[in-house]
């Protein structure tokens, strides 16, 4: 007994713009009206006619009097078709806007612990208030591998990058810069204490023993009265902030001194 086989030839890549085009036309019945609705050419909208009645092998459209009716074929695909042209449409519209006050969602976040210790309770506090539905969660950053980022182990990394590629998305938060403190006049910059997050004191580099140079000249002096000197390269930062601020164990202060940088402390 002879088998036989049909072989098809193989689908060529579909034109989608047929099947906004068969939405038009089934959806106003009139190749004018279509054309008018997709900004086309009377002429372009019946050549595209054609082409649909060669890929669907129905005429779709056929004269009765002086209008076009659709066949049993067309009525049958109208629905359908213009649930796909809706579905079409919304892949290719741009994003709508986040509704941040309404998203509920869980974030990772991969930070160094001094990252988190300075930063986290007032990240914490804003998205509460902003997006009460968004959980933020905190995950040590032990490498600098951005794979975590591209397998979505993690939806955020705060840290120096070397890496780039064009799948990862990357702005700048924070940058250091070098300052030479001889350009700096230490008697009028400002300083500022945050305990917590909140300003806790200011003051100002003259407010320590008239010149700041004294207060590091009397610590030098001491240290060696004891045998302990002074290295090249060794930073001592003096002045006052007014008052005493007392701390107890997981405080976090940070002191921020104009024109130089600052630098951050966490009681244990």
């Amino acid at each position: 007994m002879k088998r036989h086989v049909l072989a098809f030839p193989p689908m060529a890549d579909p034109d989608f713009n047929l099947l906004v085009a068969l939405d038009a036309l089934l959806a106003e019945g009139s190749v004018v009206k279509a054309a008018r609705r997709l900004g086309l050419s009377d002429s372009a909208m019946s050549r595209t006619l054609a082409r649909l009645r060669d890929a669907t092998g129905d005429p779709l459209l056929v004269r009765a009097g002086r209008g076009l009716v659709p066949t049993p074929r067309a009525i049958q695909l109208r629905d359908r078709v213009r649930d796909l042209a809706d579905e079409v449409r919304a892949v290719l519209r741009p994003a709508a806007a986040i509704d941040i006050a309404g998203l509920e969602r869980t974030f990772t976040l991969r930070a160094s612990e001094s990252f988190i210790e300075v930063f986290a309770a007032r990240l914490v506090s804003r998205v509460t208030a902003e997006a009460p539905g968004v959980l933020l969660r905190f995950a040590p950053r032990t490498d600098r591998d951005a794979q975590a980022l591209r397998d979505g182990r993690i939806d955020l990394e705060i840290g120096a990058h070397a890496e780039t590629a064009p799948e990862l998305k990357v702005q700048k938060l924070l940058g250091d810069r070098l300052v030479d403190v001889r350009d700096v006049d230490l008697t009028t910059c400002g300083m500022v204490l945050e305990k917590n997050g909140e300003i806790a004191a200011t003051g100002a580099g003259a407010a320590a023993m008239g010149h700041p140079a004294n207060a590091v000249a009397w610590l030098a002096n001491t240290l060696g009265a004891h045998g302990i000197a002074l290295e090249a390269g060794e930073v001592v930062l003096s002045g006052s902030l007014g008052i005493m601020v007392p701390v107890k164990a997981g405080d976090n202060l940070r002191v921020t001194i104009g024109g130089i940088g600052g630098c951050s402390v966490r009681f244990v």
